[in-house]
């Protein structure tokens, strides 16, 4: 049964999917903390320290059977989250219990666990941005063609295509691909430094051996399927490694805002619309409304990603010498969320793109109303062509744009530009003449192309390299 007498984050109850939420989850946590305290072990029992293998066997035995009870009842006792889950761990493994944690510090299991959840949650942010990006190269594909007036400074400008304005989108989603490739390729473990990051414990435990200090900080590594560690640090890794990690996905955060833009506006203009259910309710007051509450939901959980930016990078900026501990109550609360957050927001982009739908008699409309303006150069070329004076005609066109814009906007009439030209003897040409330039497809440039080759070029490398990855469905929990 639910409970309705405490606080519950939105991001876990409304946004976030359940795979992210488990990658954050205190089992997910503590369960690596014992793979950690397993790989110290076999490490330290391979560099020839006195750990048997019946005690690495017993280390092994429980390692996914966390008595949670038991660490939170010590940890009442002695404020210590690390030494009570060693304690509740020895409980489990008597034989194991002198050995557990041998010779690290708390940050042993915190900061490199920190690294390893950090990790897979990219994995499953770079997977769902694939799966978005598979979507809109669908998108793009099927509307290349079809021509849209585009807009600079949301003024009607010379003509796109649906499907190349989607590649806008792509292309800002590839960039964040390429930052999320490089900090996850560069992602490192702590690995077991000590308390100021000198490994003066393991020196003292390995008799003085530099080679073995060097070493087990690798076989950890690989043991724990990394490439290896930072090569020096204080206690903590760098913070600095937060930050980098939360600005790919605040860049994410800002694509999916753009996104979630373009779609309101359009929603707003009626070219095109985000999926609406059945039995969806628009507004509580206006039953005719179709709102573009997934959109607007991007852009809120964005605005929060980007905020969220902030808090590592005070954090980072504000550690002292070696280590201090302002930071933990900090990373607690803004490197899952902002993971949880751009879950959300990758879902709802998945949902919004598998179901946007294109209305282009609207969008034909529009595209009409404008077109006679934008084809105005075209019309001067051709009347050159016929013996007119190109500067006389320039003045004159323009003159006549002015009076059939005053018409739109003053009296509310329909762009009778065309109707204009073909009564000035200026020009010596009729209506069905000037009608025949206005092919929207004449305007639209090399967008078609453009939109062919980014696919073939750009886009469809990455998917077929990650084809295992596509396929991802989206679940709106509300």
């Amino acid at each position: 049964m639910a409970s309705y007498d405490r606080y519950v984050s939105p991001l876990s109850e409304r946004y976030a999917s359940k795979e992210m939420q488990y990658i954050f989850s205190p089992e997910k946590k503590f369960r690596t903390w014992r793979r950690l305290w397993i790989a110290l072990a076999e490490a330290e029992h391979e560099l020839g320290l006195g750990i048997t293998q019946e005690q690495i066997d017993e280390l092994k035995e429980h390692k996914d059977d966390i008595n949670f009870e038991e660490a939170r009842a010590r940890e009442k006792v002695v404020r210590h989250d690390v030494m009570s889950h060693v304690y509740a761990y020895g409980l489990q493994c008597p034989k194991a219990k002198g050995i557990i944690h041998l010779g690290a510090t708390s940050c042993y299991v915190g900061d490199n666990t920190d690294i390893i959840i950090m990790t897979e949650a990219l994995q499953l942010v770079r997977k769902k941005l694939i799966c978005v990006l598979d979507e809109l190269a669908k998108f793009a594909d099927r509307y290349k063609d079809q021509p849209t007036l585009a807009f600079t400074h949301f003024q009607p400008a010379q003509p796109t295509t649906v499907g190349k304005r989607a590649t806008l989108w792509m292309m800002e989603l590839k960039l964040d691909l390429d930052d999320l490739d490089y900090v996850l390729g560069s992602l490192r473990l702590l690995g077991s430094k000590g308390t100021t990051g000198t490994q003066a414990s393991f020196l003292e435990l390995f008799n003085g051996d530099h080679e073995k200090c060097r070493k087990i900080d690798q076989m950890i590594a690989e043991k724990m399927g990394f490439p290896g560690c930072y090569p020096v640090s204080g206690q903590t890794y760098s913070r600095k490694n937060d930050s980098r990690v939360l600005s790919v996905l605040a860049g994410i955060a800002q694509s999916a805002h753009k996104f979630s833009n373009d779609i309101r506006l359009l929603q707003h203009l009626k070219e095109v619309e985000e999926p609406f259910e059945k039995n969806q309710i628009g507004s509580s007051a206006m039953a005719y409304k179709r709102n573009p509450m997934r959109s607007e939901r991007m852009a809120s959980l964005a605005n929060y990603v980007m905020s969220d930016l902030m808090n590592p990078m005070l954090v980072a900026s504000t550690q002292w010498f070696e280590r201090t501990l302002d930071d933990s109550a900090n990373k607690r609360l803004s490197v899952p969320e902002g993971f949880l957050a751009i879950d959300g927001i990758l879902d709802l982009y998945l949902n919004v793109v598998d179901g946007l739908v294109v209305y282009p008699k609207v969008i034909e409309k529009h595209m009409m109303a404008e077109l006679p303006f934008m084809a105005t150069e075209n019309i001067m070329m051709d009347c050159v062509k016929l013996g007119g004076d190109r500067q006389e005609l320039h003045e004159r066109i323009r003159e006549l744009s002015m009076e059939a814009g005053k018409n739109v906007k003053e009296k509310g009439l329909d762009n009778n530009l065309l109707e204009l030209i073909a009564a000035d003897p200026a020009f010596h040409v009729t209506l069905d003449q000037l009608k025949s330039n206005m092919d929207p497809k004449k305007y639209v440039g090399r967008a078609p192309k453009q939109v062919e080759e980014f696919l073939e070029e750009v886009i469809r490398p990455i998917l077929d390299e990650n084809k295992e990855d596509l396929g991802v469905k989206a679940e709106i929990n509300v």
